[in-house]
């Protein structure tokens, strides 16, 4: 629907609209790049924020974190990662009448199992030989794991049983809702 471009792009050669097309990704590759680097600085900038306070039964000034690390990763960072797939669903979502198609929840889930295998894959490939490593907080592993398996559960459920392709406000909105609770239950974890 979008190619070509104009109608003399077809009347030249395959390669030469397959360069134009590569150089057009490359400079698009760029631009995300640009952006995700000024994103990811920016979230460190404001997750690195800290303040002063005075402890009330000692007296005495502490430095503390304005932001919670786990929170930090489960808003800041995962609607940063993912918002080119959240695009994705809601311009497809919005463009077909509130259908959903083929694109935004495949491209959902195949983000998430590509960052579920083979992000994990890579780090655990990446370890030395003869070296170990360890999860710290185990609590907040298990609440982000068990909340996890849930969304995959729930989106197969709401996008093929309840209401096979389409998805209503309702499903839309418990979907929303659950966001905070999981941010809540991981804060209280941590």
């Amino acid at each position: 629907f979008v190619f070509p471009l104009v109608d003399s792009e077809e009347l030249g050669p395959g390669w030469w609209r397959a360069s134009l097309y590569a150089l057009a990704m490359l400079h698009l590759f760029l631009g995300v790049n640009i952006v995700a680097d000024k994103f990811v600085a920016s979230i460190e900038a404001i997750t690195s924020s800290k303040r002063r306070v005075i402890q009330r039964n000692t007296g005495r000034v502490i430095t503390v974190s304005v932001w919670n690390g786990t929170v930090a990763n489960l808003t800041l960072m995962a609607i940063g990662s993912s918002a080119p797939e959240i695009l994705l669903s809601v311009i497809e979502i919005l463009g077909g009448g509130c259908f959903s198609g083929a694109l935004g929840p495949s491209t959902i889930v195949g983000s998430a199992a590509f960052n579920l295998f083979v992000i994990i894959g890579v780090c655990i490939l990446a370890i030395p030989p003869g070296e170990t490593r360890q999860i710290k907080e185990l609590g907040v592993f298990r609440v982000t794991a068990a909340f996890s398996i849930f969304a995959y559960i729930w989106l197969v459920g709401i996008v093929q049983v309840h209401t096979p392709d389409v998805v209503d406000i309702g499903e839309a909105l418990l979907t929303l809702g659950m966001l905070p609770v999981l941010i809540m239950v991981a804060y209280l974890t941590d």
